[in-house]
This record gives C-alpha cells, sequence and structure tokens, in this order.
C-alpha cells in the first residue's frame, strides 16, 4: 500500500492536484472534510457524534476524525493507496494517523509540500473568490488571516514529517501539468 500526503497551504493547488494523482495512480482520495459531510449524511454513530460538535459551533475532535479515516480504511481493504489532502492538519493528528497506519501494518510515504510564496497564494485565492461565487474568499484580510493559522497550526506538520525523511518539496509555481509532472517524478522515483 503506497500512501502519500499532498501538503501545503490553502491556495497551493491541492485540491487540483489529488485529483490528477488519485486519476493517474489509482489511490483512494481521502479529504476528512469529503467524510465529515458522508458519515453525517449516512448518520453512522461517528458523523452523529461529528454532528453535535459542529452544531454546538465546535471543531470535531481529532478522535472522532481518526474514527473516521479507520472506518473509511476498513471499507477500501484492497485499495493500492491513499492520498491524504487537507490531513493531518496539526501535529496532533499526524501522530494518531501514524499510529492508526501501524495498526494497519502500513505508513505515510511520502509528503508531497506544494511550496507557494504568499502573495502568490492570496493572489490565487481572492481570485478563486471571485470566479467561486464565494464572497469570504474575495477578502484579502480573510486570506491572510487563513494564511497565519495553516503556519501556526497546520505547517508544523512537515517539520513532524521532516524528522521522518519524508517530506519532497515541490515548487508550487507553473502550469497544472508543469507541478503534476513535477510530483510524479518523485512518486515514481520513491515507489521504484
Amino acid at each position: 500500500m503506497f500512501n502519500l500526503i499532498l501538503f501545503g497551504p490553502p491556495g497551493s493547488g491541492k485540491g487540483t492536484q489529488s485529483d490528477k494523482l488519485v486519476e493517474k495512480y489509482g489511490l483512494i482520495h481521502l479529504s476528512t472534510g469529503n467524510l465529515l459531510r458522508k458519515e453525517i449524511a449516512d448518520k453512522t454513530p461517528l458523523g452523529l457524534e461529528a454532528k453535535s460538535f459542529i452544531d454546538k459551533g465546535q471543531l470535531v475532535p481529532d478522535e472522532v476524525v481518526i474514527g473516521m479515516v479507520d472506518s473509511y480504511f476498513d471499507l477500501h481493504k484492497g485499495a493500492p493507496g491513499f492520498l491524504f489532502d487537507g490531513y493531518p492538519r496539526t501535529v496532533a493528528q499526524a501522530a494518531a494517523l501514524d499510529n492508526l497506519l501501524e495498526l494497519k501494518k502500513t505508513e505515510i510515504e511520502l509528503v508531497l509540500f506544494l511550496q507557494v510564496d504568499e502573495d502568490e497564494l492570496i493572489k490565487r485565492l481572492v481570485h478563486r473568490g471571485k470566479t467561486s461565487g464565494r464572497s469570504d474568499d474575495t477578502d484579502e484580510q480573510v486570506q491572510r488571516k487563513r494564511q497565519e493559522v495553516y503556519r501556526k497550526e497546520t505547517l508544523p506538520v512537515a517539520a513532524f514529517y521532516t524528522r521522518q525523511n519524508k517530506v519532497v518539496n515541490i515548487e508550487g509555481v507553473g502550469t497544472v501539468n508543469e507541478i503534476f509532472e513535477s510530483l510524479c517524478e518523485v512518486i515514481d522515483k520513491k515507489r521504484k
């Protein structure tokens, strides 16, 4: 099983590249946001628990999220691997994920870290906001705040995996295909 994390700040192109990587390598895309929505819609015990936190305006606790990830793994036992997108977001989540994967007799092979300058990220996000109709995306100050939260809470995840020699930095500026080719080159080298 080949598991990888596509990592980077908001606006770095994770969603775009995830779709292409899933298609090329046959990986199972694991987005915890999508997972949460499905568990809630299906009214599973974990989904109902998550909904009770969301309804109170609270974050869903890590234990509930990792429980959903565990269930998702069990649903896809024969998968060639998983692509984690937007997860883990904290070092605690990364440690919990590593523990879960160890129980499943697998691990994260690679963390592909899309490197994009903050001004470029803000420009992309504001542009996306104008085309998506999400008014909060068009506010540059909101986007700068999101980048700040990312730096404080999520960026330490890269250091966590760097200590395990799993992080490869990828230039996240260029055409979608240029970036995709860079990602594939690293994946193909690791899979040999």
